[in-house]
């Protein structure tokens, strides 16, 4: 089976919407529709936000990743966050995840992105156990985070 990625488009947002909320629904988070589709169109109309990837076996979607950009004066340079990363459970536990892994690291270079981040939840070993495998290390460090009212 081919694995392709697919630079999401206004078109892709069904599908997208319904994989973030099977991904919310798995990973716990709350799922408001209308808020997730406001923040959808924004990064995929502003490509200076970041970018988002169907991931796709055969042709078909099975999943998806984004990518957002920042700026780190201690990473040198533009930095990036995987800021989710979802393949449906029917077709997980077949490299797949490590293929979206290898091709985020060789898209990088021309995004001119110096380091790669993301999170994962503590109790989630498995994800902690697959992101060592593929190169990622705890640094140590919290994630904090405090939403700011707009």
């Amino acid at each position: 089976m081919e694995t392709t990625f697919k630079v999401a488009e206004k078109s892709d947002t069904e599908i997208l919407v319904q994989f973030i909320q099977e991904f919310y629904e798995y990973d716990g988070h709350s799922f408001d529709e209308a808020t997730v589709r406001t923040a959808l169109a924004k990064i995929l109309n502003d490509n200076s936000l970041g970018r988002v990837w169907l991931i796709q076996q055969d042709n078909q979607a099975i999943g998806y990743i984004v990518l957002t950009f920042g700026y780190s004066l201690e990473y040198r340079g533009r930095d990036a966050f995987i800021d989710e990363f979802y393949i449906r459970e029917s077709h997980r536990g077949q490299g797949l995840g490590v293929k979206t892994i290898q091709f985020i690291e060789n898209v990088c270079p021309s995004l001119e992105i110096k380091a790669l981040h993301l999170e994962v939840e503590r109790e989630n070993t498995i994800a902690q156990s697959f992101y060592r495998k593929v190169g990622f290390t705890d640094q140590n460090r919290y994630l904090m985070t405090k939403s700011i009212k707009i």
